[in-house]
């Protein structure tokens, strides 16, 4: 649980330096914006891989609560919808326009789901601190109006909900091979 743990800490601090806008500010002026873009890029890729190898050899832990079983069967329509919502967010689409931050709320629901199908101590640290990473970070964004402005282009949302679409169902096709939980029956 510690490799886990310190995963979460590097790359969701990392995530969270520009909720401090004046910490962001610091820091870009000392390093150099360019410098401090690869300091937060390799962190944060330090972070992920790091979550990945701990959840991988953490032990499952207690069982905290019951898995919910309407988050199982919600499963492959909410991760669609999480996975159009990560495509839409760097791209110029009527969804990211009228949601403002499809990115966090992407994650905010593959945490939501993941946490309530898991119920399990490693599971609950995993996807709860994504949760909270979300909550922080969505009052942070939305205070801030970080939400750019911009034209969307109808193209860009058949581009985010094709690619999205896509690529959750090749996620939901090898989860079980990748993760050990199968999210379909036809997975293999």
């Amino acid at each position: 649980m510690v490799l886990l743990t310190l995963g979460l800490a590097a790359f969701l601090g990392t995530h969270l330096v520009p909720v401090f806008p004046s910490l962001r500010a610091a820091l870009a002026r000392r390093w150099g914006e360019d410098r401090y873009k690869i300091y937060f890029s390799a962190t944060a890729g330090i972070g992920l891989v790091l979550i990945a190898a701990g959840y991988a050899l953490a032990p499952r832990g207690a069982q905290l609560f019951d898995p919910v079983a309407a988050a199982t069967r919600l499963a492959p329509f909410a991760m669609s919808v999480s996975f159009i919502l990560l495509a839409a967010a760097n791209m110029r689409t009527h969804i990211r326009r009228a949601l403002r931050h499809p990115m966090l709320l992407g994650v905010g629901i593959w945490a939501a789901l993941h946490l309530l199908a898991s119920g399990h101590m490693k599971g609950c640290v995993l996807f709860g601190a994504f949760l909270a990473y979300v909550a922080i970070d969505l009052v942070s964004a939305t205070v801030r109006a970080s939400a750019k402005s911009f034209e969307p282009l109808a193209k860009h949302d058949v581009i985010a909900v094709a690619g999205g679409g896509l690529a959750a169902l090749v996620v939901m096709a090898f989860h079980r091979a990748l993760i050990g939980v199968p999210a379909v029956p036809w997975g293999l």
